[in-house]
């Protein structure tokens, strides 16, 4: 089985296994190879940063990091090589996941952990993800974000007589 390194940023030198999320922020976990760049598939990506995302800021929360990654050959393992279910777990607590793809059986495993997959069609600096994001909740988001914003916590519930 494969395990994941949590690199976290701990300012009182005591270790905690994930982070507390800052009030009103979105959880973002970008997959990358190069720590700079949203620019890997998630089953090929080395590592996840992961971010809280505001109307305001954004502060990096972790890095996690795989060493038994993808090839991206579309060829499967053997059955009991799973790589999937480790990067799921360690991606728990997030909210958002950029990618540049994600298989369908991926897909199904990253939702059904309260994560929403989105797939960005060209590589892109994590600065610019990370603004695109911000400014959407700043903005009027869109209703899949919506819901997402409700069930972080981020957001306060209307009724459907309250929507636009």
């Amino acid at each position: 089985m494969t395990a994941a390194r949590r690199l976290s940023l701990v300012p009182d030198g005591v270790h905690s296994p994930a982070p507390k999320r800052k009030a009103g922020a979105l959880r973002v976990a970008i997959a990358t190879q190069d720590m700079k760049s949203l620019d890997a598939h998630f089953g090929s990506a080395k590592r996840f940063a992961v971010y809280d995302v505001s109307r305001d800021d954004w502060k990096l929360v972790e890095v996690l990091d795989f060493e038994d990654v993808s090839d991206e050959s579309g060829e499967h393992r053997t059955e009991g090589d799973d790589r999937i279910t480790p990067k799921v777990e360690a991606l728990k607590g997030c909210h958002l996941l950029f990618c540049l793809a994600i298989g369908g059986p991926s897909a199904a495993k990253v939702i059904s952990a309260k994560i929403h997959p989105i797939k960005v069609p060209q590589p892109q600096s994590i600065e610019e993800v990370l603004s695109r994001t911000r400014t959407m909740l700043r903005t009027a988001p869109p209703p899949w974000l919506r819901k997402v914003l409700t069930d972080a916590g981020a957001t306060d519930k209307k009724a459907f007589d309250d929507e636009d």
